[in-house]
């Protein structure tokens, strides 16, 4: 069947269309994105206003008249931490039903790693081991280990690269100490949860989901996507120190310049990159393995699963 994801995250509206059934790899056959920055379009009492409740309803009117053009059966909508943590979610997710018909799930932080940790873990197989899953998305940063297909600890923090630009990082380029009070808040809220996960001790793989990640390891010099999901891409933490002072000392427009760093991320890729060195050290995580699949592609093998214990 074709099933269609639609993802409401803090950056993008994301509706991935894959042909899949139970036991198979879900096969991508169209994609739509949108650039909504959900997470940059809160208001100071945390609530998403009206011309972004706006946006929104119309993004998603968009993905509906894409899937039913690509022949989508059955779709799966769902948000993330922007709509998550809104004062005024329950409204944003009553206007957007009753103007599109969509009823919006919205995924606690911790089921997001989870979700996460499940798409990995396929994509890795059992042979992987001990996995240890980093995802920086656009409003949190999720945390997931374990043996099996459900991590044994999951957890979702409030450091998403577009959130920790918009409130910590004025200019472009921004002032140093930003920079340097932005890298100890990061620091101190991932040293919080080290304890949760080193009691179930090394792990013997450690894979990295994420735009973020991703575009970090083609500045360190892994492949270009149009290689292929199937080359192995990895992102080393002394690469990636060695790129933070630079990023901070570049303007967006100049990021943007630089290879794999699409225009619309450029501005946050500083934050990204300080949360993803500060998640690596903290965890002793010399170096990941970047993983194709992650939320979306672990919703559907959530679904696919569902189907075939009917």
């Amino acid at each position: 069947m074709r099933l269609g994801v639609l993802d409401v995250g803090s950056n993008t509206v994301h509706l991935l269309v894959v042909d899949a059934h139970p036991g198979a790899c879900p096969l991508p056959a169209h994609s739509h994105k949108a650039e909504l920055r959900l997470a940059q379009l809160l208001d100071d009492a945390g609530a998403i206003g009206p011309e972004g409740v706006d946006k929104l309803v119309g993004v998603i009117q968009e993905a509906l008249q894409a899937a039913e053009d690509k022949g989508v059966e059955d779709l799966l909508p769902f948000a993330t931490s922007a709509v998550r943590e809104a004062t005024n979610a329950d409204d944003v997710l009553a206007r957007v039903q009753a103007e599109t018909g969509v009823d919006l799930q919205v995924l606690a932080g911790a089921e997001e790693a989870r979700l996460t940790f499940l798409a990995a873990r396929r994509w890795f197989g059992w042979s992987a081991g001990k996995l240890l899953v980093l995802d920086i998305g656009g409003g949190s940063l999720e945390v997931a280990y374990g043996m099996d297909e459900e991590p044994d600890a999951a957890v979702s923090l409030p450091l998403g690269a577009g959130r920790l630009t918009a409130g910590w990082l004025p200019g472009d380029p921004p002032d140093p100490e930003s920079v340097r009070s932005l890298r100890r808040h990061v620091r101190a809220q991932i040293a919080r949860t080290v304890g949760e996960f080193a009691r179930f001790g090394t792990p013997d793989h450690v894979v990295a989901t994420s735009k973020t990640f991703k575009q970090l390891a083609r500045l360190a010099g892994a492949a270009r996507s149009t290689e292929g999901l199937y080359v192995q891409r990895e992102l080393k933490r002394e690469s990636l120190e060695a790129w933070v002072p630079r990023l901070a000392g570049m303007t967006t427009a100049q990021r943007a310049e630089l290879p794999g760093v699409s225009e619309g991320r450029a501005n946050q890729l500083l934050a990204g990159a300080l949360v993803a060195e500060g998640v690596m050290d903290l965890f002793g995580v010399e170096s990941v393995e970047i993983c194709p699949w992650a939320l979306r592609e672990g919703v559907i093998l959530r679904r696919l699963d569902q189907m075939r214990s009917v």
